[in-house]
């Protein structure tokens, strides 16, 4: 399995932000122009570009879908979306802007029949955001009561692949340790072994990448012929702990 790059895009208001932690009361403001960021990214070798929604997430409303169908007509890389997807409704309506992957967090862990749904029109995976091990929902402002390999579990029976999303096929897990989520201090490298022994399905990492080492550890991260399928970057680029190119080299491509 190829080991990827997916620098975030995280919006707030039509702005590049980054949150700490999680939290909407620690936010950081990188740029006015995601498209421009996207484009930059994608330039500098990025195979995918990850974007999140965060005022969708925290409230249900929509209200950055038109920056999303900018960034996604601007690069020839496919996108991957979340962020308030709570309907196939939402879902279907980021297909129909050029979104390649729909990534449903909340609403996959209170509506069981939504992956299902979501995977007949095209590529889903089940964003699955952690404080420690317990799954975090509403944009990571309430705790959901339900353990992370509990949540995998649920959806294995819906597990697929892209060749495979008609038959409502989950294509992978994005996993976000909130803990360490924007501190630089390193990825939970422990959970991501343990979710690699517990699931066939792709598991992609995200939070607490600071350095380049970083990133060497989830590559080389394997258990048995299981490796991860890649890693959401978001505050490091930003702040200039290395660059897309050094990060795409690190990931080797």
């Amino acid at each position: 399995m190829t080991f990827r790059l997916f620098p975030a895009i995280d919006l707030r208001g039509g702005r590049c932000v980054r949150l700490y932690q999680g939290d909407y009361a620690q936010e950081t403001v990188y740029g006015d122009d995601p498209v421009a960021q996207a484009k930059q990214f994608a330039d500098a070798g990025a195979s995918w570009i990850h974007v999140v929604d965060l005022d969708a997430a925290r409230s249900g409303e929509p209200v950055n879908r038109p920056v999303i169908a900018a960034i996604a007509a601007a690069v020839d890389v496919p996108v991957q979306t979340g962020g308030g997807v709570r309907s196939v409704e939402a879902a279907a309506a980021l297909f129909e802007l050029g979104v390649s992957r729909v990534v449903v967090g909340t609403a996959a862990m209170t509506d069981e029949g939504l992956v299902p749904a979501v995977a007949r029109l095209g590529r889903v995976a089940v964003g699955l955001d952690v404080r420690g091990r317990e799954v975090a929902v509403r944009g990571w402002t309430e705790g959901s009561g339900v353990d992370v390999f509990d949540a995998v579990r649920r959806f294995e029976g819906s597990a697929g692949s892209a060749t495979v999303a008609s038959a409502g096929g989950v294509d992978a897990f994005v996993v976000t340790q909130i803990e360490v989520d924007g501190t630089h201090a390193g990825p939970d490298v422990v959970l991501y072994r343990e979710l690699l022994t517990a699931t066939g399905v792709e598991v992609v990492a995200s939070g607490g990448v600071g350095r380049l080492d970083h990133l060497d550890a989830l590559r080389e991260l394997a258990v048995e012929d299981r490796r991860l399928g890649g890693i959401i970057v978001g505050k490091a680029l930003y702040d200039g702990a290395f660059t897309v190119a050094a990060a795409v080299a690190a990931c080797g491509g």
